[in-house]
């Protein structure tokens, strides 16, 4: 785990094909992500690592996004800036008897003066994390019952 990441684990009900497939795509979070309005992709295709979005937030926020690692099924990390703030995102996706376990590893860097602002998002921002993992896990779980 990097320096200054949180991590927290979310339990689904559904094969890890499925929770990746979904979590991995940029346009489906505006579904599960609490904070978002919506996501505009800058790059089309499929979820693949350079791929780029913005997050445009309910805040008026608007990080740009990148895909930073993606391993099908494995692992799928993002970095997101904005102004003099970058937060990264590491998703780990393993199999259990009756669907997945979904690992989250989440922190915030802020440059210069706003640096300990960093310090106090990456907590404060793992919880939202565990809250919109939870949602998606719910919302995968619905659509296969």
């Amino acid at each position: 785990m990097p320096r200054g990441e949180l991590t927290t684990a979310v339990e689904y009900d559904v094969p890890v094909h499925v929770a990746f497939a979904y979590l991995a795509d940029p346009r489906n979070r505006p579904e599960w992500q609490s904070s978002l309005r919506a996501v505009e992709v800058l790059d089309g295709g499929p979820p693949r690592v350079g791929m780029r979005w913005r997050d445009l937030t309910s805040a008026r926020i608007v990080p740009d996004m990148m895909i930073t690692e993606l391993e099908n099924d494995v692992l799928w990390a993002e970095t997101g800036a904005w102004k003099a703030i970058e937060a990264d995102l590491t998703l780990g996706f393993s199999p259990r008897d009756g669907g997945c376990t979904v690992s989250a590893a989440f922190g915030v860097r802020a440059r210069g003066l706003l640096r300990p602002l960093g310090w106090a998002a990456t907590g404060a921002g793992l919880l939202a994390v565990r809250g919109d993992l939870r949602n998606a896990a719910r919302i995968l779980a619905s659509r296969s019952s």
